[in-house]
């Protein structure tokens, strides 16, 4: 337990020697938030579009930041700096569970200002369900770090990294209810599909634009928009925050799917780094 500490202190004084720059994001998110209540709300269905995307932004936050430590980890490896790390008094598995569990803390610390923020702004909630969004949030936050070990160590070069990157960023946060209601996915995606299979029968593409492959595709995007733990952490937010008129209801399967998300990447991260550190 102490070498995890020791880990974990590691990560976080590398995470302070951005703290300028951290704060200028910070910043940055809360003035985004002010701003797409001013032009959005005008623009959608959405009664209160600030309202909405308070606790979205947190989850937005949350996972930029814990995604950071992917990138340090990538960049030690292709400079081979993990090789100090080598030589400390630890296991390898100890190693890679304090880079796991330092990513995910520091994604917390990144975004305790803006679930403050959703506290001042929304409402305050109960001590049950504050601590019932904190585990969810640590436990996504963990995950998230997962995610970001396991391409770090997976790819040879910072070019690949950063294009697994953006497809990992594209896709849990637009097929996500981060930005907008799962209500508004299911809605496009039933519109694209009637005129996706009008353009199958007229210009009579390969198989993979057949009505079948496109419905499959898109229920897909459905289903993963669904269990995408982007949404669950956004939308157990919203059920504690914002009033029941919002649709936003509390659900047991909300923690479970993050919980399975996290255990699962979290698992995948340090079997990934542990094998990383026995090639060097």
């Amino acid at each position: 337990m102490k070498a995890i500490l020791h880990v974990i202190e590691y990560d976080f004084k590398n995470f302070f020697r951005y703290r300028w720059f951290i704060i200028g994001l910070i910043t940055m998110n809360l003035a985004d938030l002010f701003i797409s209540a001013i032009v959005f709300t005008q623009m959608t269905s959405i009664v209160n579009y600030f309202q909405f995307f308070a606790p979205g932004l947190a989850v937005v936050g949350l996972f930029a930041s814990a995604f950071m430590i992917g990138r340090e980890i990538n960049m030690e490896v292709r400079r081979e700096i993990h090789h100090y790390l080598l030589s400390l008094p630890m296991t390898r598995t100890e190693l890679a569970i304090g880079r796991v569990i330092a990513g995910g803390l520091r994604g917390m610390l990144y975004m305790t200002p803006l679930l403050i923020t959703n506290f001042i702004v929304l409402r305050f909630p109960t001590l049950p369900q504050l601590l019932l969004i904190l585990l969810t949030l640590l436990l996504l936050a963990i995950g998230i770090s997962g995610v970001s070990i396991s391409i770090a160590v997976s790819t040879t070069s910072f070019e690949k990294f950063v294009t697994a990157r953006g497809v990992v960023y594209y896709m849990m946060f637009f097929c996500s209810s981060v930005f907008y209601p799962l209500s508004v996915i299911q809605v496009l995606s039933t519109k694209r599909l009637d005129f996706l299979v009008v353009f199958a029968q007229v210009n009579r593409p390969p198989f993979f634009f057949s009505k079948l492959a496109i419905s499959g595709g898109l229920d897909f995007l459905v289903v993963f928009a669904q269990v995408n733990p982007l949404t669950n952490g956004a939308d157990m937010i919203r059920s504690f925050l914002l009033p029941e008129s919002s649709g936003c209801v509390f659900s047991p399967l909300m923690l479970l799917n993050v919980a399975i998300f996290s255990v699962i990447f979290a698992f995948i991260a340090t079997f990934a780094y542990r094998k990383m550190l026995q090639r060097h």
